[in-house]
């Protein structure tokens, strides 16, 4: 084998281990962009959740209140009336 033919297949050789070096590389990228795309949307969900869960606590708690007043306001239109509990 002549010194060109080793030389090409050193080269050649290398060339092979540089490209498995810069794919192994892009694989360990895509797969932390991944994992953190992942995460994110793991907390985002979460996130929501707890909104959607404060939401309804306060439109509850408001739901209450309206129903509260409401009676007051039936309860004083009844006594005014004198059809109410208190005569």
């Amino acid at each position: 084998m002549s010194s060109a033919q080793f030389n090409a297949g050193q080269s050649h050789g290398q060339a092979e281990a540089k490209t498995q070096q810069w794919i192994d590389s892009a694989k360990s990228t895509a797969e932390s962009a991944h994992d953190k795309a992942c995460d994110a949307a793991g907390k985002t969900q979460g996130q929501a959740q707890r909104s959607k869960e404060e939401s309804a606590g306060f439109l509850q708690q408001t739901g209450e209140q309206m129903v509260h007043m409401a009676q007051g306001a039936i309860d004083g239109v009844k006594n005014t009336l004198g059809m109410g509990d208190k005569k």
